[in-house]
């Protein structure tokens, strides 16, 4: 990808990862367009950030809201080259508890945002690259999508939030496949535990033994990392249809 003649829209942007790629993709020449729910900072991180940076304000499952952006986003000088979706939320709870069965409405709400998000988002996004011109590289773009190591290591309490990231996994190979004739890659990032605001509610010790369960290095993530490697993937043509999982060996356990 060149970073200099095409748009990278990023979603879940005001903070956590989503923040951390939209900086480094920045620093790198892109031009972003930070996208997040309504009073959660993506226009002050824009104007933070200066020239090349628009902040938006958009629900990943509306599908208006969504299109929106990506219309505001999108000029014939700077197309949409690529996208990098953090969008996302967490939800603990047990399929059985002492208070009953798991709620089925809590449920569908973390599928509908992690799964459906994801879906239409990289839909839309698809769309809109498929009528561009390929860049100088043969492509029209790039979409990498956010599951976790919970796709793989669901812990107990995670069945809502590792079926929704299982789902993301299961999605990226086909979404490879469909888009390929169209010249737009698929490439999916499996965060092991990262240093984010949501990370930040738990208490000091929670934290330091989740840092501490990593093999290598025994800390939790930077999520400067997560916009390193979001940033290779845009750039690297042979990254494709894969999940790459970014968790310094992590195998989570049970609980």
């Amino acid at each position: 990808m060149q970073w200099n003649e095409g748009t990278v829209l990023i979603t879940g942007a005001a903070s956590g990862l989503g923040r951390a790629t939209a900086i480094h993709l920045h620093g790198l020449g892109a031009r972003v367009g930070l996208v997040d729910l309504p009073s959660t900072g993506t226009r002050e991180l824009a104007e933070e950030l200066g020239e090349r940076a628009h902040g938006l304000e958009a629900d990943v499952t509306d599908s208006d809201a969504v299109q929106s952006a990506i219309d505001a986003l999108t000029e014939e000088s700077a197309p949409l080259r690529g996208v990098v979706h953090c969008a996302g939320v967490a939800w603990a709870g047990r399929t059985l508890s002492r208070s009953g069965p798991h709620d089925l409405d809590v449920f569908a709400h973390v599928l509908k945002i992690n799964t459906v998000g994801t879906f239409n988002v990289a839909r839309l996004c698809a769309a809109r690259m498929a009528q561009q011109e390929p860049g100088p590289d043969g492509e029209r773009g790039a979409i990498v999508c956010t599951a976790s190591v919970a796709a793989f290591d669901g812990q107990i309490g995670q069945v809502a939030y590792a079926a929704s990231k299982g789902a993301v996994t299961a999605m990226t190979l086909p979404l490879a496949r469909d888009l390929a004739r169209s010249k737009i890659r698929v490439v999916t990032i499996a965060p092991g535990v990262f240093d984010t605001p949501m990370m930040k509610m738990l208490p000091e010790e929670a934290r330091e033994k989740l840092a501490a369960t990593v093999p290598f290095p025994a800390r939790l993530g930077d999520p400067a990392e997560y916009g390193a490697l979001a940033g290779h993937i845009l750039s690297n043509p042979m990254l494709n249809g894969e999940v790459i999982r970014l968790d310094g060996a992590l195998r989570m356990a049970p609980r």
